[in-house]
């Protein structure tokens, strides 16, 4: 049983991170080795150990009827198996973090999910590489990356995993659930999906794979020369092989650009402000807003070699989460280019990790980020200048799958977002 012991002192400092503690929010998590990555990287990494002793005297009720709801659990609960301490913690802490209603962000990560994350932020991890986000006691496709298991069984954003390898999930955890689909590649699961769009049901069965995140792809468009610019993920050193890229397509006569941020879960917050001021030369990339209400600019990146000047399109959908939606957002308040596509998905804080003593941690919002422009995006997303849907049968063309293209091919594609791109850029770079 739990017995309860609240030291009197208290440490100014640590109150407001255990505040925190009492609420919390959706989790979005990519699902890779160990665990998951995803929205969340678009933080500023801080690691604070927050000793369990130092709790202030005015918590200690709510932890006596934690206790008390503990200790009934345990001693009536039919299912024994079920109130594995260690789930019950974890649990209870993922559900103060849901309580803040920070939906697609702040979250709890276990030990494994810590490590499964640093993974990602490197681009490398295993798993079936699909960000997922828990909505309304279900757990929710957000984006599936490029060239991942996911992608290639099909998987679409807004998809509902209702079963793993044939168990109900619905309401459990997303960790739990993270939890079951995760193993080591060259294992398979079995996903029961629902597609909201069509109604259909369907069992999906994918093998986990070695995922190397390419982060920056480029290919020149048949029958154009423009370049269709693919940014998968902001994880480390993305700013620096899109400087690469860039110089490669102004050797190779571009006269106009697509950045396609389709499905693009986001990544680190300072790969992010490199990315956008590789295209922007002066003003703020974004609005950081703290708990006072207090904003603070982030300039672009002073002294920053801008390779290629052209005219240029953003992509943007669904998927286009975080680190993603701060560069369309700060290239659209800089009318660098025009955004095309669908509403993105609406993340709009930046996290910083709080480790806890057993190897688990809290992501939690610190700041909320706006446009340049002082735009809001958390829950409500970058809304495209031009809107541009998708249709439900057709697969977003990516660079590969464009090398080797007929323009006749481009055409008949049905990839409307890229054609209407190509038709937007077309004037400009005629002249």
């Amino acid at each position: 049983m739990i017995e309860l012991d609240v030291p009197k002192r208290q440490i100014g400092r640590k109150i407001p991170l255990l505040r925190v503690l009492l609420a919390a929010a959706l989790a979005v998590l990519i699902l890779g080795v160990g665990v998951a990555g995803g929205v969340y990287l678009d933080r500023s990494v801080l690691q604070t150990f927050v000793p369990p002793s130092n709790l202030p005297p005015a918590a200690t009720p709510d932890f006596k009827l934690m206790a008390e709801a503990w200790n009934t659990i345990h001693q009536n609960y039919v299912d024994t198996s079920a109130t594995d301490p260690k789930r019950l913690t974890y649990g209870a802490i993922s559900g103060m973090v849901d309580a803040l209603g920070d939906t697609g962000h702040s979250r709890f990560l276990s030990p494994q999910m810590v490590q499964a994350e640093n993974n990602f932020t490197k681009g490398e991890f295993d798993g079936i590489g699909a960000e997922v986000a828990q909505k309304n006691g279900q757990v929710v496709i957000v984006a599936p990356l490029d060239g991942s298991p996911a992608q290639k069984a099909g998987l679409r954003p807004g998809d509902v995993i209702l079963k793993v390898d044939g168990s109900d999930v619905t309401n459990l955890p997303l960790e739990e659930v993270v939890g079951r689909i995760l193993g080591p590649a060259g294992t398979q699961v079995t996903l029961t999906i629902f597609d909201p769009t069509s109604g259909r049901t369907s069992d999906v069965t994918l093998e986990r794979s070695h995922i190397v995140l390419h982060n920056v792809t480029w290919q020149i468009l048949p029958g154009t020369t423009i370049a269709d610019v693919r940014i998968a993920a902001f994880s480390e050193g993305v700013g620096k092989e899109l400087q690469s890229a860039l110089a490669q397509m102004q050797q190779a006569g571009v006269s106009g650009m697509i950045l396609d941020l389709r499905n693009d879960p986001g990544g680190l917050l300072g790969e992010a402000v490199n990315v956008a001021s590789a295209f922007i030369s002066s003003g703020n990339v974004l609005l950081e807003k703290n708990i006072k209400g207090d904003v603070t600019p982030v300039p672009v990146v002073a002294n920053m070699n801008r390779p290629l000047n052209v005219p240029m399109v953003v992509l943007v959908n669904q998927g286009t989460a975080s680190a993603a939606e701060i560069v369309a957002g700060a290239l659209q308040d800089a009318k660098r280019a025009t955004v095309v596509g669908e509403t993105t998905f609406g993340t709009g804080t930046v996290l910083n990790q709080f480790a806890l003593s057993d190897g688990s941690a809290l992501l939690l919002a610190t700041q909320e980020w706006l446009t340049p422009s002082g735009r809001v995006i958390w829950h409500k997303g970058i809304s495209p200048d031009v809107v541009v849907s998708l249709p439900v049968d057709v697969i977003p063309l990516v660079p590969d799958a464009e090398r080797g293209m007929t323009q006749a091919e481009l055409q008949a594609s049905g990839d409307q977002q890229v054609l209407r791109a190509v038709d937007l850029l077309a004037p400009a770079v005629s002249k």
